[in-house]
């Protein structure tokens, strides 16, 4: 199967599977509340069921760079595939099942590969390989979660719909519970200008805080949860998530009581001169099996050290993140994290960061004459921990790193795009990355990615 037909099947994927279908029922307006207008506030349009599609194609090369030496998970310069690329395509189902019960199901297909195996840098450079390499194309569930609101008053917001959202009514003031399959990301560390490597930045460590290390199996999915609270611009969400049953495997541990992670976000929206922005505080702690960088040295006895043949028993990783967004105009926003983890474990579910510091600014294209077009401009600075470091030092590999030795300096990323508005729902989108000290060594790099990406969206 060559690439076009590849590009084919996932659009086509999702045209027959997302073609948007929904059914509204007008329910009576809010009575007694003298917060809301029932004649003009409010829109009434709530759905009972809803279907969206999209589907996204990202292809990436990088040039030759600076390559003295190789170890085991080095990022190549020579040998390596010609071209990186992600077609993936999913179906949003949902339904209304009773007043503030809601249904989810979203099934999806995934075709890619990763240069080098996935190898050679802390932050990667297309946020969709999080589903890995997967040749031939693959399909499986990729969410399936209850939701169930309770209203406490507070007078009336409208929710608009969209994918894995209907369209309706809820108390601003209101506590809603998720159980289920989803993505941490779809709760957690949100941002308007870099969240979704579909539509807006594609590196890992720019669309989402490098240092937290997600609970997810190696297509990014999990499974527990969520409890959120709104109220008056805050919203207070934890959640009790599944961790893969090994470091970076697919298979959960479907338990919640020996590996796990727990998150705990404090959000608030305000308002700066009439421009929205918004603060967020993460917290989050990981228990597994997870060997320790220091374990693997004392085992190793002077020969090289090994994560693999070091996992002794549960371990625990913490840290946390800080996130802000904030409009400057209608048409031009800011953006930036910073996030720290313990750094002694391997990573269990992300990439090898234990700090991150990352930022950015998007535009629309309405200055231009093009307002559904955006430019976007972003940088990623990257670390990792003193006992990662001497661990890499004396030949050591994680799953994601490890040249044979390094001359540790941090990672350094710049990423801009930009996104061209076809039509309605479709987009084309040009995007460079330069990456300094790949996989924190000095020694090696910089290197070039150039990338293409296709969208499409009902």
């Amino acid at each position: 199967m060559n690439l076009q037909t590849k590009l084919l099947s996932g659009i086509l994927f999702a045209l027959i599977l997302g073609a948007q279908a929904s059914y509204c029922l007008a329910e009576s307006a809010v009575e007694g509340d003298p917060t809301v207008d029932s004649s003009t506030s409010i829109p009434d349009d709530t759905e009972n069921f809803s279907l969206h599609g999209q589907s996204t194609y990202v292809l990436q090369y990088k040039n030759q760079f600076n390559s003295p030496y190789l170890g085991e998970k080095s990022m190549l310069s020579y040998g390596d595939q010609g071209k990186s690329y992600s077609v993936t395509g999913t179906a949003f189902i949902g339904a209304r099942l009773w007043p503030g019960a809601e249904v989810y199901y979203n099934p999806e297909a995934v075709e890619s590969m990763a240069f080098s195996n996935l190898s050679g840098l802390g932050g990667f450079t297309n946020g969709e390989l999080q589903r890995g390499t997967n040749v031939p194309m693959k399909f499986y569930n990729a969410r399936y979660f209850i939701q169930q609101t309770f209203g406490f008053g507070g007078g009336q917001e409208h929710i608009a719909g969209g994918p894995n959202q209907l369209a309706g009514n809820v108390d601003k003031r209101r506590l809603r519970f998720t159980y289920g399959g989803f993505s941490a990301l779809d709760y957690f560390d949100g941002n308007k200008y870099s969240h979704d490597p579909r539509t807006q930045f594609l590196n890992w460590s720019i669309m989402a805080a490098g240092g937290w290390d997600f609970p997810a199996n190696s297509r990014g999915y999990t499974y527990g949860l969520i409890a959120e609270y709104f109220d008056d611009g805050w919203t207070l969400r934890a959640g009790r998530l599944a961790m893969p049953k090994e470091p970076n495997a697919l298979r959960l541990d479907w338990q919640l009581t020996q590996q796990y992670g727990d998150q705990v976000e404090l959000e608030h929206e305000h308002s700066i001169l009439g421009q929205e922005g918004a603060l967020r505080a993460l917290l989050f702690q990981n228990r597994g099996i997870l060997a320790t960088f220091n374990d693997a040295i004392n085992q190793a006895n002077g020969s090289t050290p090994n994560i693999l043949t070091s996992r002794n028993g549960y371990q625990t990783k913490w840290g946390y993140s800080l996130n802000f967004e904030q409009a400057i105009s209608d048409s031009f926003g800011l953006f930036g994290r910073w996030s720290w983890n313990n750094g002694n474990t391997e990573t269990e579910a992300f990439t090898d960061i234990s700090r991150s510091l990352s930022g950015g600014a998007s535009v629309k294209g309405t200055y231009w004459g093009r307002e559904k077009d955006t430019y976007g401009l972003a940088f990623a600075l990257n670390g990792i921990s003193s006992s990662q470091i001497n661990y890499l030092n004396q030949g050591g590999s994680t799953m994601f790193i490890g040249d044979g030795k390094i001359t540790y300096q941090g990672e350094r990323i710049l990423e801009t795009y930009y996104s061209f508005n076809v039509f309605k729902g479709a987009y084309l989108s040009a995007d460079y990355q330069y990456i300094r000290n790949p996989a924190y060594n000095a020694d090696r790099g910089p290197v070039s990615f150039f990338g293409l990406r296709a969208h499409i969206e009902m």
